[in-house]
């Protein structure tokens, strides 16, 4: 038998589920908590924080601060500054992680596979070539290389000498 360690994963098992919105109460925390949040950027209306479970190394997501669930009743500046951000987010992970490829994305709704439905967010997911190996298609199993903790330190120290 195979056994692969990844003790980060307990916090999630360990939540049940929770039925907060992990969208509103991240931004909503001090700002003294956003390492620990992985929380990269605050902009005026949205944010930038890294997937806690991320498809591969480098996974953020924007969100506006606002708990709005459809990408139609996103307002003109919340639409506007969410665009910017992930345009600035694909610039500090080419920077900074080289990937040959990207995935950008919403899932509107639960048949769409949002895991947060109530809240609209953007995926950015970098991509490279063969990263989609045996592990994910055989065992159903993502391997991330670093630390989500080491990622987001040099993530947010890219973010903040990139141009915005």
């Amino acid at each position: 038998m195979s056994h692969l360690f990844a003790p980060w994963r307990m916090a999630y098992i360990g939540t049940g589920g929770s039925s907060e919105c992990i969208f509103c109460a991240i931004p909503a925390a001090s700002a003294e908590d956003d390492g620990r949040n992985l929380l990269i950027h605050r902009g005026d209306r949205c944010f930038v924080v890294m997937n806690r479970f991320p498809y591969n190394p480098g996974h953020l997501m924007v969100a506006p601060y606002r708990h709005v669930g459809a990408y139609d009743e996103l307002t003109e500046e919340e639409l506007l500054e969410l665009n910017h951000l992930t345009q600035r987010s694909l610039r500090v992970l080419r920077g900074l992680m080289n990937p040959q490829g990207f995935n950008l994305g919403v899932n509107l709704g639960k048949g769409a596979g949002a895991g947060f439905d109530g809240h609209v967010h953007m995926h950015v997911v970098p991509r490279w070539d063969g990263d989609t190996n045996f592990m994910p298609v055989l065992g159903d199993v993502r391997v991330i290389p670093e630390a989500l903790d080491a990622t987001c330190r040099r993530l947010g120290d890219a973010w903040s000498k990139s141009a915005g």
